[in-house]
């Protein structure tokens, strides 16, 4: 008999090892890999989803083999690639195989698991029995069951009529349509027109519409009916046996893609050079990576363009990965306006409907091009010709949760499976792509000039230690101030950067020193203004704002800080006629509030648009005229060494919003560091100069890219507990490590408490450690057993973020 390897999703204790199962006769035509199937796992009648990797004849187990419950999908959910895939990310995330599969898939495709209670054999007609299931065959548990009706459940199973049943539910679903099909061939259609009365016109137009778009042959009802054609004409061709009322899928579209209605624009040399070079790598199928570091503003979007174009002409897909959602609406209408149709988007911003739908166009290549952020990258494209990361340099390419996956090392895998070239491009790239480059790993490509030709903005570094140049309001500084005056007096727009939301930063007495926070984490609370609460912005824990200080009954306890809220009522009250927009994790929660804010702006119905880091890159508004940075030091103040790497692209990259089109741009940089080489290189926009002083740095201080670097962090409610088990990782790691390796910590990090967990991390750099890989592996599946006691253990390859 047939035997199925099927790797289960069993959160307590897992395992990348698959188990077998055999596949019952009548299964045998729908059993095969990438399927999901529901299995039966441990003792009782608990049943788990898992996924067939793989089909054999035999099997080496000896004893008997369990049997595969049912199918949940009659075709595979994931492609060989992803199979193969997910064994190459567990392995190379430190995370089990089923976590690697699962993120593969729109949430509606992962399991959602029912208990039931169902009958003991020989009980299924006893009155008690029957009484509650209300003669059904179970009782789904769920939170409407009563307390009387849990106790009766409790008796029943000690007398064991009852048992509890857990199933997989499969929580997909699809809208469905009303619509019609025809049944018939042209000619029946034309000699039925031809005999049509005189006054049956809304049957006549029907007919003359199905006759003109015959190819598509089904429509649906809504749209017909939209187009003035009457129920009854529909009814009346149905009888007669021209057309079928049927039922369709209709798939969900996230955003009104554009029509194709762009056309090439005509490059510069530089860019011409760009995608000359990457056309030729698509043509010859090579797997290699190409960089394109051009300045903001230096037209990489038209080379994106450019270049899916020629992997389409090839009968080939392409993918391309942006780093935010508030990106996406900008990106996706460009690119949905050069290719139509061909177009699907991926994001977190979708509903779980609309990320499922996108998905199956996708899956079922009905579309050739796919746009979006980070989970994008396991979109299900066949034939990949392609392959994007635009604003390669962000962070947020890399998921901080478990399976911590970079999307730039699942570009590179797909890379080298489907023989295809992969484009990053950034004006401010990685430190570590930058130094591919300069081996020889990467391709280099350079734009050192705008697309139109124009100079870069203009840029002043105001230092607001002195006294001149201190804020004449809050954190507007005067040369700001006069600037926006000249703008808002030429009609012009600016953007005004500042790296945290809220109102302002903390609650503090001046008498005391009385900080208010969260009592479960080690910050201070912020408050919104809107809500008018306090509000931890890592639990969410929310508190009335204070009139008198707790610990000294003072009443001198006030706001201390700067944040969008903030800056947004210092604008109103310093330019009253002025409209502003602010746009920050607060105010675009919603769906769609990304697209909403950003067309308000790009139509000029505001005139200042205030926000965070999410407002720095890839936009592109030709009437925006000058850039504001409020607080330019915020990010150098952290303890990350990556701190003066992301301050620089940052300022770099905000500047680049500013003068891109025919208007000349001005940027304004607040900062108690003005000689700081991070903020001085920026204000130049002097990438190379920032590169040499910066890998220099890394050198002499053994970070990336010179070492490779993995981080380990435990939590539990005890402090004692979780730095007694940092301890004892320490202990193994170092019986693995050579005398090479240099390993730090267990040390607590910078918010050592959150969510009523204490942290502590390891931090190893190393270069080459044959017992390394093996070492954390092991760990991995040793510690799973002390999630029970409340520890969570978590291994980072190469992190984004050391506090």
């Amino acid at each position: 008999m047939p035997v199925a390897k099927v790797i289960v999703d069993v959160p307590t204790m897992q395992t990348n090892r698959p188990f077998e199962y055999e596949i019952p006769t009548e299964l045998l035509a729908v059993v095969e890999p990438g399927v999901r199937v529901e299995v039966p796992f441990g003792r009782g009648k608990r049943q788990v989803q898992g996924f067939v990797l793989d089909v054999t004849e035999t099997s080496d187990y000896s004893g008997k083999l369990k049997e595969i419950v049912r199918v949940i999908d009659l075709n595979p959910v994931l492609s060989k690639e992803m199979l193969e895939m997910s064994s190459w990310l567990a392995d190379l995330t430190y995370s089990f195989q089923i976590s690697c599969l699962q993120i593969m898939l729109p949430n509606l495709l992962r399991a959602k698991y029912i208990r039931s209670v169902v009958p003991v054999q020989g009980f299924e007609n006893d009155p008690e029995v029957t009484k509650l299931l209300d003669n059904k065959t179970s009782l789904e548990l769920n939170n409407d069951i009563d307390n009387s009706l849990i106790e009766e459940i409790q008796r029943l199973l000690e007398s064991k009529k009852i048992e509890i049943l857990t199933s997989v539910k499969n929580r997909a679903k699809q809208i469905k349509r009303q619509a019609i099909q025809i049944k018939v061939d042209k000619h029946h259609l034309l000699e039925t027109e031809d005999s049509l009365k005189k006054n049956a016109t809304s049957q006549r137009k029907l007919l003359e519409f199905l006759i003109s778009n015959y190819e598509k042959n089904t429509f649906e009802i809504s749209s017909l009916e939209s187009m003035g054609i009457s129920r009854p004409a529909i009814k009346a061709l149905q009888k007669i046996k021209l057309i079928d009322i049927i039922e369709v899928t209709k798939l969900r579209k996230p955003t009104d893609l554009k029509n194709a209605t762009t056309q090439k624009l005509e490059l510069t040399n530089e860019q011409l050079n760009a995608v000359k070079q990457i056309n030729n790598s698509i043509n010859q199928q090579n797997a290699e990576t190409f960089l394109i570091q051009g300045v903001t503003g230096s037209g990489k979007t038209e080379i994106y363009l450019q270049t899916i174009d020629e992997a389409l002409k090839e009968g080939r897909t392409a993918l391309m990965l942006v780093p935010e959602i508030s990106l996406t609406p900008q990106m996706v209408n460009r690119v949905s306006s050069r290719f139509g149709d061909q177009v699907a988007v991926l994001h977190s911003g979708l509903s779980s409907g609309e990320r499922y739908d996108e998905w199956t166009r996708i899956e079922n290549g009905s579309v050739n091009v796919v746009v979006g952020a980070r989970s994008a990258v396991f979109a299900p494209l066949k034939n990949l010709g392609l392959i994007i990361i635009d604003e390669e340099h962000e962070a947020s390419y890399k998921q901080d949760d478990n399976p911590r996956y970079n999307a730039k090392d699942v570009t590179q895998w797909r890379s080298k499976y489907h023989h295809c070239p992969v484009v990053l491009g950034s004006a401010t790239p990685s430190l570590e792509s930058r130094a591919r480059a300069q081996k020889g790993v990467y391709k280099l490509i350079e734009l050192k000039r705008r697309f139109n030709d124009h100079d870069l903005p203009e840029v002043k570094i105001v230092d607001m230690r002195d006294s001149d140049n201190a804020a004449v309001s809050g954190d507007i500084s005067n040369a700001l101030k006069t600037q926006l005056d000249e703008i808002l007096s030429r009609k012009e727009q600016a953007i005004l950067l500042l790296n945290r939301r809220g109102y302002s930063s903390f609650l503090m007495c001046r008498e005391c020193g009385f900080v208010l926070k969260c009592p479960n984490c080690e910050v201070s609370l912020t408050y919104h203004k809107d809500i008018q609460r306090m509000k931890c912005h890592y639990c969410g824990h929310e508190e009335n704002v204070l009139d008198e200080c707790p610990n000294c009954h003072s009443d001198k306890i006030g706001f201390y800080g700067t944040g969008t809220q903030n800056v947004e009522q210092q604008i109103n009250d310093m330019f009253p006629d002025a409209k502003t927009l602010r746009m920050d994790v607060d105010t675009t929660s919603k769906k769609g509030a990304h697209a909403k804010l950003l067309k308000e702006f790009e139509t000029q119905n505001a005139d200042i648009l205030i926000g965070t880091q999410m407002i720095a890159k890839g936009l592109d508004f030709p009437n925006v005229t000058l850039v504001g940075v409020i607080n330019a030091d915020t990010i150098l103040s952290l303890s990350d060494y990556r701190a003066s790497e992301r301050t620089f692209q940052l300022i770099t990259q905000v500047s680049g919003r500013s003068g891109r089109a025919e208007k000349k741009g001005r940027v304004i940089i607040q900062t108690y560091n003005p000689d700081h080489y991070a903020i001085k290189e920026a204000a130049k926009q002097d990438y190379d100069s920032f590169y040499k002083k910066e890998m220099y740095i890394r050198h002499q201080g053994n970070y990336t890219p010179y070492y490779f670097t993995t981080l380990l962090s435990v939590s539990h409610e005890s402090e004692g507990q979780a730095l007694k088990m940092a301890y004892s990782l320490k202990r193994q790691l170092v019986d693995s490590l050579s005398e090479e390796a240099i390993i730090l910590g267990p040390s607590p990090t910078m918010i050592a408490r959150k969510q009523n967990k204490y942290y502590y991390q390891i931090i190893v750099k190393y270069k080459h450690e044959d017992n390394f890989h093996k070492r954390l592996l092991e760990i991995l599946s040793d510690t799973q057993a002390e999630t029970k006691k409340g520890f969570s253990i978590a291994i980072d390859n190469e992190p984004q973020h050391i506090d």
